[in-house]
């Protein structure tokens, strides 16, 4: 267990196939700034895959900005931000590497405990190896 997260797997495949371009950086309070995810810069359009299976719990714009938050049994949540499409609606099933969405320009990805807590993604994500399919 990290931060309240049930690992099952040593390592998730990524969103995206693209490095990392923005880390986390724990904010000092709950209030504080930080960021609390990661960020990646992908084309437009490239396919957003899920990190972990779970349910959608939202789907939806937040201040103009597009978000699907997929929600894992144990209450730990995966949020990917920042997208300019989205395929999945609230209480969708979604399995892992499922296409979630659409990227724009930005990506944010974020992992959140039972709690609530913000997680450090980067060390449970691996890397694409070879393209996609």
């Amino acid at each position: 267990m990290i931060g309240g997260l049930l690992i099952v797997a040593a390592c998730f495949v990524p969103p995206v196939g693209v490095p990392i371009a923005i880390g986390f950086a724990r904010p000092a309070c709950e209030y504080c700034p930080g960021h609390r995810g990661v960020e990646y810069h992908p084309e437009v359009g490239v396919p957003v895959r899920a990190v972990l299976a779970g349910v959608v719990s939202f789907s939806g714009r937040v201040a103009g900005t597009l978000y699907v938050v997929v929600a894992q049994g144990d209450g730990s949540r995966a949020t990917y931000g920042m997208l300019s499409t989205r395929l999945v609606g609230a209480g969708d099933g979604v399995a892992a590497g499922q296409v979630v969405g659409y990227s724009s320009a930005r990506l944010y990805f974020g992992l959140r405990d039972p709690d609530g807590q913000p997680i450090d993604p980067t060390g449970m994500l691996g890397r694409w190896v070879g393209r996609p399919r």
